[in-house]
């Protein structure tokens, strides 16, 4: 694997030939650090799964250049689609269309749709640009172990993946601004459920609606599956809680009398704890240091990271989606800690 401390012209042009040859490389996006290959290469879209233990079922998100043609990569296209496409790309929505027939269902998990986006970030429209110049696409699920924290740097990626041979380069490109995975509508069953919001982002309902002319609805059992949707997802390894900021300082003290180690991710002021990180009070703010967050209160030996649960706004849609997926499966931690004697 190799580093590049800055994605220069020459890195970019390494990096495609890369995926050219069928390796793998890791990306930066506006939203989380992507693992690509060739969206079109089997063979490299399976190195992706090897890599990351994604169940082979479990479709992954193909990136386009600027300027894309549709087309190619999807057929029935709705009117709709280009209208967004218009309205947000490059940037973080992905659109579920029904798959062309010559585009493999690696992409896809087996199913007859793709997900497909243009990012906005300039490493990666560079990279989109100089692979197979600028007419491929690049599948590319977030760059970390399946079910893991997202990475929102290129030193977040190689924590996840050390040394590993698959990956024949790590592009940089600073932090994600965005911080959340993209916003992902499926366009592909209109006629019959109209636009599906199958995970929440940057792009708010209320923007598609305004683009579209109708609000996308909830996910249904026949909706296609997607990235990033299963119940238990963007999880650390240490337990995560989530709490408002009342039961937060009550568990903080439970804890804190059990010989516990509490590591807290809060907005407002909180008592003395083993770890803290403050998060903006502002959505944006908040999502674009998510990730970073829950993987700093990761590394202190905590036995259980406290979240002071953000407001139920619209604006924090995409934000609590992600807090919920993380928390799934710690249900009762916190009587569990506070109950157990250390020791036994």
């Amino acid at each position: 694997m190799t580093y590049a401390p800055e994605a220069s012209q020459a890195d970019i042009e390494r990096a495609a030939r890369a995926l050219e040859d069928g390796l793998l490389v890791a990306l930066p996006t506006e939203t989380v650090y992507g693992l690509g290959a060739d969206a079109e290469n089997p063979a490299a879209i399976a190195a992706i799964y090897a890599a990351k233990g994604r169940p082979q079922d479990h479709p992954v998100i193909v990136h386009v250049a600027p300027g894309a043609d549709l087309d190619y990569w999807t057929c029935d296209i709705p009117p709709e689609a280009r209208r967004l496409a218009e309205a947000f790309w490059p940037g973080p929505l992905t659109m579920i269309l029904k798959r062309a027939p010559h585009i493999p269902d690696a992409v896809s998990g087996g199913q007859d749709t793709v997900g497909i986006r243009c990012p906005s970030h300039p490493v990666a429209v560079r990279l989109l640009q100089a692979f197979k110049g600028g007419r491929g696409g690049v599948a590319a699920p977030s760059a970390n172990k399946f079910g893991h924290v997202s990475p929102t740097t290129a030193a977040h990626v190689r924590a996840e993946f050390g040394d590993d041979a698959r990956i024949a380069a790590v592009l940089e490109g600073g932090q994600s601004e965005v911080g959340i995975e993209s916003t992902i509508v499926d366009l592909s069953r209109l006629a019959t459920h109209g636009p599906v919001l199958l995970r929440p982002g940057h792009i708010s309902p209320e923007q598609i609606a305004a683009v579209i002319g109708r609000l996308p609805g909830r996910p249904d059992a026949a909706a296609p599956r997607a990235s990033g949707t299963l119940e238990s997802h963007y999880a650390p390894r240490t337990p995560v809680a989530l709490l408002d900021g009342i039961a937060l300082a009550h568990a903080v003290q439970r804890l804190h009398a059990s010989g516990r180690r509490v590591a807290v991710i809060h907005q407002r002021a909180i008592p003395a704890v083993h770890a803290a990180v403050q998060l903006p009070l502002d959505p944006a703010g908040y999502a674009h240091a998510l990730y970073a967050a829950l993987r700093a209160m990761d590394e202190p030996g905590a036995d259980v990271i406290l979240v002071e649960a953000p407001p139920q706004e619209d604006a924090w849609l995409g934000v609590n989606d992600r807090l919920r997926r993380a928390a799934h499966g710690s249900a009762g931690v916190i009587d569990r800690l506070a109950g157990a004697t250390l020791g036994a």
